[in-house]
């Protein structure tokens, strides 16, 4: 359980995370993801990155219980701070990064694979922000990567998903596989990009991410600082009870 690093081909390194049952990331989560990806992306031999989860799903978002178990705001402001950190680990690495998505791709998730370099999705993916369900605002800036801009808007808005092949079709899933040969299809993209001159590859990343239209740091930061008015304003904390009450049988 946690997050785990692997070399299952030559200049490929695989980061995986296990937090069952959901991996909705705790706080030391979205750290622990950000150190790995940036420890594989400093090793000079590697050359593509693959980030790959085990269990139900690909990536729940934050821990809410967490959240809403801690007094004050500490566990609120550590995951906002994780968070941002785990994204920009993912868009920051010095190699291209291939996310290898089943399941549910929700909040968090969200963040991860719109900062992905490429993206090979399970038949079974599906990708959203509840956000809005669950007293929260934030990653806005990466679904706008992976949609065009009024399906972002509408789907920020009712918090509905989109599943693979929607996003296959809109171009941004390089390729869509039955799940079972999810994680081969992924090194299999991997391998051919580590195929290709390492230094000319961390030049390549480097450029792309210059000429970007948005520093999606700051927009993600941008976007933050509404959440933490949301939460001043004493409009998240019902949202997150009722939620926290209906996965634990309370509600």
């Amino acid at each position: 359980m946690g997050v785990s690093t692997s070399a299952p081909a030559a200049g490929v390194r695989l980061v995986a995370m296990d937090f069952p049952p959901v991996n909705a990331l705790p706080v030391r989560g979205w750290y622990e993801l950000a150190d790995a990806l940036r420890t594989a992306g400093a090793d000079p031999s590697v050359r593509c990155v693959v980030l790959a989860a085990e269990g139900r799903g690909f990536n729940a978002g934050v821990d809410i219980k967490e959240i809403q178990a801690a007094d004050g705001h500490t566990a609120l402001i550590g995951a906002n701070h994780g968070c941002a950190e785990a994204f920009a680990a993912v868009y920051e690495c010095p190699v291209p990064v291939v996310a290898a998505v089943h399941g549910f791709c929700l909040g968090g998730g969200i963040g991860l694979v719109g900062n992905a370099d490429a993206i090979v999705a399970a038949e079974d993916a599906t990708f959203g922000l509840p956000e809005l369900d669950r007293g929260a605002l934030g990653a806005a800036t990466h679904l706008a990567r992976l949609v065009p801009p009024h399906l972002m808007r509408a789907l920020y808005y009712t918090a509905r998903t989109a599943t693979a092949e929607e996003l296959h079709r809109h171009g941004s899933v390089w390729r869509v596989v039955p799940r079972a040969g999810l994680r081969e299809a992924a090194l299999e993209l991997a391998g051919e990009i580590a195929a290709k001159d390492g230094a000319l590859l961390r030049l390549a990343k480097a450029a792309i991410n210059g000429i970007d239209p948005v520093d999606v740091r700051r927009s993600y930061r941008f976007e933050q600082g509404f959440t933490f008015e949301a939460n001043l304003a004493g409009l998240s904390d019902g949202h997150r009870d009722a939620f926290v009450a209906r996965n634990t049988g309370k509600g």
